[in-house]
């Protein structure tokens, strides 16, 4: 497997939009209400949204390439760009998502360690990211790779209220 990543810019807005709308939906839209997640991917992934977040210096997207095929992107927060925590000694890990043909290849895992060495890089002190409660695959994905739950939030899709479980892997 020939894994690189890069850092998005402006440039790559219209793919972030279709790659962010295309894994969010295959992982997510069969679970909920048609109507509920058809606000929520009109709100979180059109492109003024997403333009804003690309030009959030506390924001950062990176796409994830096997040889020369997007097959995944991420997204890091820090700062006042963290949805919850908002701590200046970490990341939030927001997004890690696969192109679905491109599952079982063990990408996830290649990303989350990118993910750890940045954030080590950066001297931070951990790493949290929110989770579903009932993605339990990626629960499970995460506990395996060392991370703890500490706390949860809720979590809006449309007007259906969710619980993400916070999870929080420290160095």
């Amino acid at each position: 497997m020939n894994l690189t990543f890069r850092r998005c810019t402006n440039l790559d807005l219209e793919e972030l939009v279709d790659i962010s709308r295309e894994t969010f939906a295959a992982a997510f839209e069969q679970a909920n209400d048609p109507e509920d997640f058809k606000r929520y991917m009109d709100f979180a992934f059109n492109n003024e949204k997403l333009l804003s977040e690309l030009e959030n210096e506390n924001s950062r997207f990176y796409f994830v390439f096997e040889k020369d095929e997007l097959v995944g992107y991420f997204k890091l927060n820090k700062n006042e760009a963290q949805t919850d925590i908002k701590d200046k000694h970490s990341f939030e890990l927001e997004r890690i998502y696969v192109v679905g043909a491109h599952q079982g290849k063990k990408i996830g895992a290649w990303v989350l360690q990118q993910v750890l060495e940045l954030t080590q890089k950066e001297g931070k002190d951990y790493l949290w990211l929110g989770v579903w409660e009932k993605n339990t695959a990626a629960i499970r994905f995460y506990q395996k790779h060392g991370f703890k739950k500490f706390d949860t939030h809720p979590y809006y899709i449309g007007k259906d209220k969710q619980t993400d479980w916070l999870l929080r892997l420290d160095f």
